[in-house]
């Protein structure tokens, strides 16, 4: 068999090894995470123990801190690809879009589509998972990380993308940030608090109207 066969078939078997090796961790990752999740939602983040998490995804504690750093970590993972977020569709917008309005018809459509990131999904899986977030100051204060790593990714982009000078782009990712931050948050009080999504949409729609016409005014498109 030639060499360069004989390489190829190794590496073939090398990544066949490595492809099975990932797939089992991303499983115990998902086994662990679904322990976690449904030990908190049916205790409350702040009654169970990572012991206990542990015990219930039949790993051990170190496994458990091998994927997850700390007991946060357990929830709010699954939102870590929301922090990259606008940043991505300020990337992906067309030549004739401005950032505003990319994020502004990227936000609309997830209230339209009822996306959790939004605060807008009265799902009664969702709906105990934000009260349990909302209840738990640890999981408050890493969310306020996820916005703060929004806004320093948001920089990013509308600095290489918009050809804007850093503190402008630094600024003005702060200002749409917090606006689509405190939308978010006002929907998912009101579903908290027994609002039902599509009773709110209307009202959603419209203050997401009224905030993004604010940041355009003063950010002056």
């Amino acid at each position: 068999m030639p060499w360069g066969e004989r390489a190829a078939t190794v590496s073939d078997v090398d990544e066949a090894k490595l492809g099975l090796r990932e797939r089992k961790k991303q499983r115990t990752r998902a086994a662990i995470s679904d322990a976690a999740i449904g030990l908190f939602l049916e205790h409350g983040f702040s009654q169970v123990s990572v012991a206990q998490v542990a015990e219930a995804a039949e790993v051990s504690k170190r496994t458990l801190f091998a994927y997850f750093p700390s007991k946060e970590d357990l929830v709010v993972h699954r939102l870590a690809d929301h922090e990259t977020e606008l940043a991505r569709v300020v990337r992906a917008r067309g030549n004739d879009a401005s950032p505003l309005a990319a994020v502004r018809a990227h936000f609309l459509a997830g209230l339209s589509e009822r996306d959790p990131i939004t605060g807008l999904n009265d799902h009664p899986q969702v709906l105990r998972l934000t009260r349990m977030i909302l209840d738990a100051p640890s999981l408050v204060a890493r969310m306020e990380g996820f916005k703060s790593g929004a806004e320093r990714a948001l920089a990013a982009a509308l600095h290489e993308t918009a050809d804007l000078p850093e503190l402008t782009a630094r600024l003005g990712a702060v200002q749409i940030v917090a606006v689509q931050w405190a939308l978010s948050q006002d929907n998912a009080h009101r579903m908290a608090a027994g609002e039902t999504a599509d009773g709110r949409y209307p009202g959603a729609v419209a203050d997401a109207q009224h905030g993004f016409a604010l940041l355009a005014h003063g950010l002056g498109e």
